[in-house]
């Protein structure tokens, strides 16, 4: 179908003979597969990440399906790598997970039977996706010459996983420092924050604007801090 490059995420149990034997003609992205110890060096060099949840799920960002997203996923493929995140088949991906990607995909099902198994799941993505991706196109696109990236170009390249949760680390401690985030509850309005940034996507260019933004609040925080002290 396509997808070649798995990676697995903290997996609790080794790669062994059964699932060689259920890859089938897919062994070669069994064995090539890459293993991390968590979701964000997973994604770190990702432009997009689409995170898959059930119906029962009730995240704060709109849900999609794989087949209003599939094209979209397709075109930023062509500029950079992109993610399809899934979670343990008991009981899916947790909160902290879907805040580190910038679309959910849900898969229509019936009200009958709602419940897929990990396998379905990824199999009705990668199907979609293989509708959506124009063989012939996109290998007449490889075919055609590079040219050289400007300074410019590589400004609006959308920003990578470890960029965009350096911003919002970033933004985090600036917001608490000037009072804007609950103490105990910081989350609840990073969550807003990550969702926002996520339905516009994040250019490298935006990184850089908005890192200088929160380097301002930080600063003019310590600066009324320190006059409220001397005075």
């Amino acid at each position: 179908m396509g997808l070649d490059d798995l990676v697995l995420v903290a997996p609790r149990t080794p790669v062994g003979a059964t699932a060689e034997h259920m890859a089938s003609h897919a062994g070669d992205v069994l064995e090539s597969r890459r293993t991390v110890p968590d979701l964000a060096t997973a994604l770190a060099d990702t432009t997009l990440a689409i995170g898959t949840v059930g119906r029962e799920t009730t995240p704060r960002q709109q849900l999609e399906t794989p087949r209003t997203l599939a094209t979209e996923i397709v075109d930023e493929a062509k500029r950079g790598r992109v993610a399809l995140v899934f979670g343990p088949e008991d009981h899916g991906l947790s909160n902290a997970d879907l805040d580190q990607c910038q679309r959910l995909l849900c898969i229509p099902t019936s009200d009958a039977y709602a419940s897929l198994n990990l396998a379905q799941a990824v199999l009705v993505c990668a199907y979609e996706l293989h509708l959506a991706a124009d063989l012939p196109a996109r290998s007449t696109d490889r075919a055609a010459p590079t040219r050289r990236r400007t300074e410019r170009e590589a400004d609006t390249r959308p920003a990578t996983g470890s960029e965009r949760e350096g911003l919002f680390g970033h933004l985090e401690s600036s917001l608490r420092a000037i009072g804007f985030l609950s103490a105990q509850n910081p989350a609840h309005i990073m969550r807003d924050v990550r969702a926002l940034f996520g339905r516009g996507g994040l250019t490298r260019r935006d990184v850089r604007v908005w890192r200088g933004v929160a380097r301002q609040m930080a600063w003019a925080a310590k600066k009324i801090s320190r006059e409220g002290r001397g005075s």
